[in-house]
């Protein structure tokens, strides 16, 4: 593999404008806050439930208890969290009044009736994506959550959980590149089949490949366009590689315009296994005085680390390595529950990507028969 050198400024092409090579300072060191909340969790059917239980860990929260019905998931998430407690049923968590907010990456289908139950026992949830599985669940879901005023967060951590992306969003606020004109979004999975439940292989369970990881691209295409209304112009899903399970899709992609500009969207499970990690997901973001390009989860010619933000504007290129940089969810959705605001994320904001996700998937259900 080419491993790309930074101080080779000869590597460049001939005649092309050197490059100016900056690193994020790193992240002040913090040891873990004293607890300013307590929390639960429900529902361990997806590996995203470790890294959400770190990051509220890490913004302050103190995991009390969790519960899973299988006993598999349930041994290894106290394994890695041997301070939590096991219920022994759900209800034992949804009464505990001590506690402020539950964590779930349960099956998809099964998040949004069991936000439902945690907002009107008087807690907040967060909740993996796809948060929402139906645009029948999502009417649901608005009514109680304005009904209760908790909140009802989605990690879309694809924005929210990678250093990249927080300080691209930034600089785009900032003005760095002008007026943003369009988003592209491509978010390409490896399927790794052996390590698959049951349920991944049908969209009853799942949404479909547009509802579940493409909705990292609808959240990104709304907060870097900054669109508070948008529409769906056209959208596909396809089986294309995955016949023995006709209920699956493993291609998606979807074209938006939003009242802040435009958005190409693209999802896929195609990930060889030649690839260093699960996925070369990248986003860039056109604007009216220069562009940005970022290279999350590895770079083909840079090896196996990711976090890569290139920029370029109307004086020069910059690349910025990001590997270093804050993941403020955590912190900043606990003092949205401390303190009743909408810092880590607006409550429209995560229900109107999750709508966009449903309505391109439903379109492009009906456009195949």
């Amino acid at each position: 593999m080419f491993n790309f050198d930074p101080t080779r400024r000869d590597l460049l092409l001939a005649g092309a404008a050197a490059i100016t090579f900056e690193r994020l300072k790193p992240a002040p060191a913090r040891a873990i806050p004293a607890a300013r909340i307590r929390f639960g969790v429900i529902g361990l059917n997806h590996g995203h439930i470790y890294g959400q239980t770190r990051a509220v860990i890490r913004g302050g929260g103190e995991l009390a208890s969790f519960y899973a019905k299988e006993p598999e998931l349930a041994a290894a998430f106290l394994k890695e969290f041997p301070q939590a407690r096991q219920a022994r049923s759900e209800a034992e968590i949804l009464e505990d009044k001590s506690l402020h907010l539950v964590v779930s990456a349960s099956i998809p289908s099964e998040r949004a009736p069991l936000g439902i139950r945690v907002m009107q026992h008087g807690k907040d949830f967060m909740v993996d994506k796809p948060g929402i599985t139906s645009l029948e669940q999502l009417a649901e879901v608005r009514r109680v959550q304005r009904q209760t005023k908790r909140i009802y967060s989605i990690l879309y951590s694809e924005r929210l959980e990678n250093p990249a992306t927080i300080r691209a969003a930034e600089m785009v606020r900032a003005g760095a590149i002008g007026k943003v004109v369009q988003t592209i979004g491509v978010g390409p999975h490896r399927i790794n089949p052996a390590t698959r439940p049951s349920w991944f292989w049908d969209r009853k369970y799942f949404g479909g490949i547009l509802c579940d990881i493409g909705s990292h691209q609808f959240d990104q295409f709304l907060y870097f366009t900054s669109s508070t209304s948008a529409e769906v112009i056209a959208s596909q899903v396809r089986n294309v590689n995955h016949p023995q399970y006709p209920l699956y899709e493993d291609f998606g992609d979807a074209m938006l315009r939003g009242n802040g500009g435009s958005g190409y969207m693209r999802v896929d499970w195609f990930t060889p296994n030649g690839l260093n990690t699960w996925g070369d997901g990248r986003l860039t973001v056109i604007g009216t005085e220069g562009f940005m390009e970022l290279r999350k989860y590895t770079d083909l010619a840079r090896g196996a680390k990711g976090n890569h933000l290139f920029i370029v504007d109307q004086k020069e290129t910059r690349y910025i390595d990001c590997s270093d940089g804050p993941m403020p969810y955590g912190e900043q959705l606990i003092d949205d529950i401390l303190n009743r605001t909408e810092t880590a994320m607006s409550q429209e904001h995560c229900f109107l990507a999750t709508e966009l996700a449903l309505r391109a998937q439903k379109q492009a259900r009906a456009s195949i028969g």
